[in-house]
């Protein structure tokens, strides 16, 4: 289920900007996982319409970065934190959500949690999302208070994708994503990018905050959206986990 897709985002001062066209929210219960490269179906996007996502942070240097390009923009994106990291960049996160971006979760040390134990992939779960709930608001809680979380390496098991949807929490996964793990040039990867753009005409995106070349290279690759004549789609949640 998803709920106010047409809701546009407040108006930004910049005429010229790319801007985030409008807010999609969605409901977790209705909408246990998205992401065609994982599951099945995506989010309800037209053609030209893209969801941002980075994972991994924050990261101080490259995440500012990105944030500030993102700002310049009135671009609003989601980010699944990194429990330890959030827990060392507490004032990172706070601006994250001071500035209209949506907090998701990406366990505690980024685990690949088919490799390990139920209970201990359970507790990397829970401990990250309490870490990016004490750096968010101040209280450690192993319930989101926006219940979106993504797999680290999408290696998911039955049984957690099961625990999560009995939680009421969301599964991202992505429609296609920029590589940013392989070393590459700013100017290499918006070439890849936004190749990939093309050939899907719409999705959600994975970029990484933690990559210097992702940093430097997302003020040209909003600008590219713009020039290009797509629109930026907002998610958030629509329910609050139960």
């Amino acid at each position: 289920m998803f709920a106010a897709s047409g809701a546009r985002a407040e108006t930004c001062l910049r005429a010229d900007a790319l801007g985030t066209s409008r807010v999609l929210s969605v409901d977790p219960a209705a909408t246990p996982r998205v992401g065609l490269q994982s599951f099945p179906d995506s989010l309800p996007l037209d053609d030209h319409e893209v969801v941002l996502t980075f994972d991994d942070g924050p990261h101080g240097p490259t995440t500012t970065k990105i944030l500030e390009a993102l700002s310049r923009e009135c671009v609003r994106a989601t980010f699944f934190l990194i429990g330890q990291s959030a827990a060392a960049n507490a004032p990172l996160v706070k601006r994250m959500a001071a500035e209209g971006h949506t907090i998701g979760h990406h366990t505690w040390a980024h685990a690949d949690l088919k490799k390990i134990t139920l209970a201990a992939a359970i507790e990397q779960i829970d401990r990250g999302i309490a870490a990016d709930e004490l750096a968010l608001n101040g209280k450690a809680s192993a319930v989101p208070s926006t219940p979106f979380f993504r797999f680290p390496y999408f290696e998911s098991t039955p049984a957690l994708l099961a625990l999560l949807q009995s939680r009421g929490i969301a599964v991202f996964g992505a429609d296609f994503w920029a590589s940013d793990w392989n070393k590459m040039t700013p100017e290499q990867q918006l070439t890849l990018i936004t190749g990939r753009l093309q050939q899907a005409g719409r999705g959600i995106i994975l970029f990484h905050d933690t990559k210097a070349q992702t940093a430097a290279m997302m003020p040209d690759f909003l600008r590219y959206l713009r020039a290009n004549h797509y629109r930026v789609v907002h998610i958030m949640s629509a329910t609050k986990s139960r």
